[in-house]
């Protein structure tokens, strides 16, 4: 009786342990059930461990439902899958598959967005990338309901939407990537930080930094650009920004790349050649460098600048000091050119 008995235990031990290594070859052998290089899986907020794992088993990424759930037992994850969409490129265990999702690794491309763009030029970019159709950007771009607490007047997200790095899936949702820009822009915006000269409310210091941001690329140029437009501002004299000419250009679609003369009397209240003060909002999106320059500029009290076509600017005080340097870097350097081209 004794002998059976031992018998019997013997048998069901071998039964387990075949049964544990089965098991354990199940969990430690990659698999690849699914055509072409890649494959995608979307799980959703929400979803619960059945929808996750046919998910996973339709999209061939686990060979069955057993595997699935011995991973899941083996890592104690099951409440720890994340949603979001994963990219898979390569056969892997059951194990790593799981491992995977419990740590988020979500698939992301990143998209880049430079200084000084407008809500237009970013939508362009965004559609370019193939994440979405430029208008849809555009239409995101109006929820000013982000930023109703600095800025109740705005119209749009102009200057609101912060210029980054920003890690987005496949297909970008516009309103979501609007989102994280914003939250971008709350993030650098120095609103704590003390102003110096005159106080200026939220949407005119985002509407300064945004000159800035167009006027120079030179960082130790931006405070001193900064007190130029607050000496200005102070005196009750006009911007005279030629950005400020652009944007009102391309509002109305008629910018080629080139300011006209004529193009100075354009009636828009973002001419500032016509119109004295800062025009009535953000011409682009400012970095945090220009941001911090609209709230400390330099203590100068230079009035002009104008451009030395290599990308560095001459600052003066009065109007004389200004005309002769437009004479000199303006006047006389384009005269020089179109002498050395018609040679």
């Amino acid at each position: 009786m004794k002998k059976a008995l031992v018998a019997i235990l013997l048998v069901m031990l071998l039964v387990a342990a075949g049964a544990a290594g089965m098991a354990w070859t199940r969990l430690q052998t990659p698999y690849k059930g699914y055509d072409g290089i890649e494959q995608f899986v979307e799980i959703p907020v929400g979803a619960g461990a059945a929808d996750i794992r046919t998910r996973l088993l339709d999209a061939g990424v686990v060979q069955d439902a057993l595997t699935l759930r011995l991973a899941l037992h083996w890592t104690g994850a099951s409440r720890d899958l994340q949603a979001g969409e994963y990219r898979f490129d390569r056969p892997m265990t059951a194990v790593e598959v799981v491992d995977k999702i419990a740590r988020g690794d979500v698939y992301g491309q990143r998209i880049t967005f430079a200084e000084g763009l407008t809500i237009r030029d970013m939508a362009a970019h965004y559609e370019s990338r193939g994440l979405g159709r430029a208008r849809e950007f555009i239409e995101a771009s109006g929820n000013t309901s982000l930023i109703r607490d600095l800025d109740p007047a705005a119209t749009d997200l102009e200057g609101y939407l912060f210029p980054d790095t920003y890690t987005v899936g496949r297909k970008a949702v516009a309103s979501k990537l609007v989102e994280q820009m914003v939250a971008g822009f709350r993030a650098a915006f120095p609103a704590n930080q003390p102003q110096t000269g005159q106080a200026l409310s939220t949407r005119e210091l985002v509407t300064l930094a945004s000159l800035i941001e167009k006027e120079t690329g030179k960082a130790e140029e931006r405070t001193i650009v900064s007190a130029v437009y607050r000496n200005r501002l102070r005196r009750g004299m006009g911007m005279q920004a030629d950005p400020t000419v652009v944007y009102a250009l391309q509002k109305r679609g008629k910018y080629d790349g080139n300011i006209r003369k004529e193009d100075l009397l354009i009636d828009s209240p973002y001419n500032t050649y016509r119109y004295r003060g800062l025009p009535p909002g953000p011409i682009a999106s400012p970095g945090k460098a220009s941001l911090e320059a609209a709230f400390k500029p330099a203590d100068v009290d230079y009035l002009f600048f104008v451009s030395r076509n290599d990308g560095s600017h001459v600052f003066s005080r009065t109007l004389t000091e200004h005309n002769r340097n437009v004479q000199e870097f303006q006047v006389r350097y384009f005269q020089k050119r179109g002498a050395v081209k018609s040679n």
